[in-house]
């Protein structure tokens, strides 16, 4: 939705974007300033979902709906060829060479869309003879918005709905739209799904900050949740060239980062106020 409210006001084409009424205010915020016409709707993403499409059907709209336009796909597809591009520029391979691919990508996953088009990027680039294999992909979901998961662990492409609730609200999908090419991906990837905890999201979220200077909202840090519960059980290759794709900015979503992290004293202006604020500060057991 901020993208083509950004890409819509630069262009001078009105943009009308319906989101779920419990979207983050930092969201919010940068639909407004980026001047789109913007709604809030009762219930749940899927509900917002279903009707903007109706809205495309009836009032004439130009429907940019994940998995309803086959450009979005295309669009985030480009990553792909982003990462295996700059992962030969870093292990130090000439430009006229076949790219490096890495081994294995990790990605958050709630309609499938984003999970889709990292797919099509490498199959392309693999078609092409631009990468010599093809990467593991690996999508991560929220224990309570897991239905691609599932359907992967099942063995089959059809998603079953759920009533889907998490923290990461951007990867928060009942019905997600592109569920069936998201677990293909994993499919014919020799990859996986990882179902992780809204509290394992939180932990990641703070721990990509601290340990890489990275503030992710929720459902970016949800990959790396993923890959955190991958390295607890040993499926990782430390020798391997791993991926972890954060996909949003945490001053989307600051209020979860305020719920992940310690809150900051209040104190006097003085210099002793400041020594007991600092004595009194927990340590790390």
């Amino acid at each position: 939705g901020v993208a083509i409210a950004a890409m819509g006001g630069a262009a001078g084409i009105d943009t009308v974007v319906l989101v779920p009424e419990t979207a983050p205010v930092g969201k919010l915020a940068q639909l407004l300033v980026f001047g789109a016409e913007l709604y809030k709707v009762r219930g749940s993403y899927d509900d917002a979902f279903a009707l903007s499409r109706q809205a495309a059907r009836d009032l004439g709209w130009y429907c940019r709906n994940t998995a309803m336009n086959p450009f979005t796909a295309e669009g985030k597809k480009t990553v792909s060829l982003e990462i295996c591009e700059q992962l030969t520029r870093a292990v130090g391979r000439p430009a006229s060479a076949p790219w490096r691919a890495p081994d294995r990508i990790y990605v958050s996953v709630g309609d499938g869309n984003i999970i889709t088009g990292v797919h099509k990027g490498l199959r392309d680039l693999h078609a092409l003879g631009w990468i010599a294999s093809m990467p593991q992909i690996v999508g991560v979901q929220a224990e309570g918005s897991a239905a691609i998961a599932s359907a992967f662990a099942a063995g089959t492409t059809e998603v079953t709905p759920v009533n889907a609730h998490s923290v990461a609200d951007s990867i928060v999908a009942d019905r997600p739209a592109d569920g069936r090419r998201a677990v293909l991906a994993a499919q014919q990837t020799d990859g996986d799904y990882v179902v992780v905890s809204d509290e394992a999201i939180l932990a990641a979220l703070v721990d990509l900050g601290r340990d890489a200077s990275v503030f992710a909202e929720p459902a970016a840090a949800t990959a790396y949740a993923g890959l955190l519960q991958h390295a607890a059980d040993g499926a990782i290759d430390p020798d391997g060239h791993v991926v972890v794709l954060v996909t949003g900015n945490g001053l989307k979503d600051v209020a979860s980062a305020e719920h992940a992290t310690a809150k900051a004293p209040t104190i006097e202006p003085t210099i002793d106020a400041l020594r007991r604020a600092i004595d009194d500060r927990p340590r790390p057991s």
